[in-house]
């Protein structure tokens, strides 16, 4: 389904909306229940926070009940403090490990951002305060939104140790924050970071995967919507990119040479910590010294 950039909400099944944002190609969703709305990730900065409210407002007559953090990342987290600014009483929800790490992952972002006066968007994301979510869970939560209940997941490590999808089993709907990634300007590679697990990655979309049919719309955390095909798809790239490093250390070639060793889905300048992590998560015995 297409999304215009900066267009605001739209529902995209019944009673589910989504912006998206040029920012980061970043995707904001909120869905509403009779007792209320949900809005999940919280977009980059307060003032990106602030304009969605404003839409949000404009077109729902409806209190949120509900904020969810997919994961740490400071593009999803920024404007939290905002949102519970407008409505204090609503809940503020992630994973523990992703609540644990909000506050560091945004200051060390910050400090990037204070580095280089160049970098768009610098000013709003050094004027925003980050605020963790505090009511947590490790496993498995379902939030009942009167005539309709949602099912937040937390299906393995991946992205980042601390990732959660949310599923609407009613309207045909999961939102996979960054598990799942198709934004162009990234050529729709997923999100290595230093904190991802690009062993277990796979396996966690296989958990994803048993979740959806056919028919299942996945909102991507940037770029546009996507269907169980293409996550599908993903998670086979992701497979490659797995056995492709456990290849290559047991060959012997290094970390270092890895990139340019082989044949890679994505484009190599998007999988340096792709190779970096895997290579640290690898035991001695799957590795071989580098080859002279």
């Amino acid at each position: 389904m297409a999304l215009t950039h900066d267009s605001g909400l739209v529902e995209v099944v019944d009673r589910v909306w989504v912006s998206r944002h040029s920012w980061f190609d970043m995707n904001l969703t909120v869905i509403a229940g009779t007792a209320g709305l949900v809005v999940i990730d919280t977009l980059p900065s307060d003032r990106a926070a602030r304009t969605a409210i404003a839409d949000l407002r404009r077109k729902l007559n409806q209190p949120v009940v509900a904020i969810i953090n997919t994961h740490e990342h400071f593009d999803h987290v920024l404007g939290n403090a905002t949102f519970k600014e407008v409505w204090p009483e609503a809940s503020l929800i992630a994973h523990e490990v992703a609540a644990s790490r909000t506050v560091v992952a945004a200051e060390a972002v910050r400090r990037l951002y204070e580095a280089d006066p160049d970098e768009p968007g610098r000013d709003e994301v050094l004027a925003t305060e980050p605020l963790a979510a505090d009511d947590t869970f490790a496993s498995v939560r379902v939030l009942d939104l009167g005539d309709r209940a949602l099912e937040l997941v937390h299906p393995g490590r991946g992205h980042t140790a601390g990732d959660i999808v949310i599923h609407d089993p009613t309207a045909g709907v999961l939102v996979a924050g960054d598990l799942v990634e198709e934004s162009q300007d990234r050529g729709g590679a997923p999100g290595f970071g230093t904190e991802s697990h690009p062993f277990e990655w796979p396996l966690t979309l296989d958990v994803v995967l048993n979740m959806t049919r056919d028919d299942t719309l996945v909102v991507p955390g940037h770029g546009a919507i996507v269907d169980r095909a293409y996550v599908e798809e993903q998670r086979a790239h992701l497979g490659v990119i797995a056995e492709t490093i456990r290849d290559l250390a047991g060959r012997g070639v290094s970390a270092a040479a890895a990139l340019d060793a082989a044949q890679w889905p994505y484009r190599r300048e998007f999988l340096g910590d792709a190779i970096t992590r895997g290579y640290a998560d690898l035991p001695n015995s799957a590795k071989r010294l580098p080859l002279l």
